[in-house]
């Protein structure tokens, strides 16, 4: 192996997960370490290839369900915010009612697990996988309503109110509160954010859709849009890219509206791309994840066996 093949590999390796620790002693090993390296890269690449062969060879059946995992893998996804003490913000600010959310997923065992980061601060970063959806849903929505926010204070939610915004299903549709929801709209100041940074919010909001409606998330109308703009700030706040925070709701958006998402992985899959190789900004736009867009896609897949004609999640509690 020449010294340019040599380093280029090892720079793939060091992005992937081994420790650093390891490729030192490797390269003070050197023969050992590049016969190592090689191997390494060697299985990778025979896993790829595995991956890109059952999806050719693969039935209606299993193609659904290898992209359902692409779209949902069964450990989830670790979003890059950290929970914080906005959990206990969320009580102590009154937009959960503990009690009420505690009866809410007495229901959901697997769920219990996550109430304690409504009681204590956690350094933990946040998950969303498929047990945990309607927990993390709910809780980011109630963060996106309770936090004072310039965009539910001018943006689009008080241009289309009509002089209400007790309207929308995000406002009239939370009842998980101890105070009423007219006293928790952009009330409490839970996440610190700059101009700069709320400008920031701003222009990622306006560029992620979702695939109950054609609004963006600077119209958070519905929950899934309070959801993510709760998590945008929280995101924003704590200093993460703008890549990394549109993967994040990506993820958030396929959790939430899994059968959308799989049918958009089905639709790169028929041009020959994979999911993972777009870039999620793009995948959010309205040409993909807005209800219109996410209509068109199911309408450019019906001819493929094996995938439901389920439209979008519902938007309450």
């Amino acid at each position: 192996m020449t010294q340019k093949i040599f380093v280029r590999n090892l720079k793939r390796i060091l992005n992937k997960t081994v420790p650093l620790w390891v490729i030192l002693v490797l390269i003070f090993y050197s023969s050992a370490g590049v016969g190592l390296i090689e191997y390494y890269i060697m299985k990778r690449n025979i896993n790829t290839l595995s991956l890109e062969l059952a999806k050719r060879t693969r039935s209606p059946e299993e193609l659904v369900q290898i992209l359902k995992q692409e779209v949902l893998p069964q450990k989830g996804y670790m979003l890059g915010a950290v929970w914080g003490d906005v959990g206990k913000k969320l009580i102590e600010s009154g937009a959960i009612d503990k009690k009420k959310y505690e009866d809410l997923f007495s229901s959901e065992p697997q769920t219990k697990d996550y109430m304690k980061y409504l009681k204590n601060s956690s350094k933990d970063h946040m998950v969303i996988n498929e047990k945990n959806s309607h927990f993390m849903v709910n809780t980011l929505w109630a963060l996106g309503l309770v936090n004072k926010s310039k965009i539910l204070d001018e943006g689009s939610m008080k241009k289309y109110a009509n002089g209400n915004v007790m309207n929308f299903a995000s406002t009239g549709g939370w009842s998980l509160g101890s105070k009423p929801t007219d006293k928790l709209y952009s009330s409490s100041k839970l996440i610190k954010l700059t101009p700069e940074q709320e400008e920031i919010v701003k222009k990622i909001a306006s560029n992620i859709y979702r695939p109950c409606c054609n609004n963006n998330t600077e119209f958070p109308d519905c929950n899934h849009g309070m959801a993510a703009l709760g998590y945008i700030q929280l995101a924003v706040s704590q200093g993460l890219s703008e890549r990394k925070i549109y993967k994040d709701i990506l993820s958030l958006n396929s959790f939430w509206f899994p059968q959308n998402y799989v049918d958009i992985a089905a639709f790169f899959d028929k041009k020959g791309t994979s999911l993972g190789s777009v870039d999620p900004k793009t995948i959010l736009s309205f040409e993909y994840s807005s209800a219109q867009g996410a209509q068109k896609i199911k309408q450019s897949i019906q001819s493929m066996p094996g995938f439901s004609t389920q439209g979008a999640g519902g938007c309450g509690t």
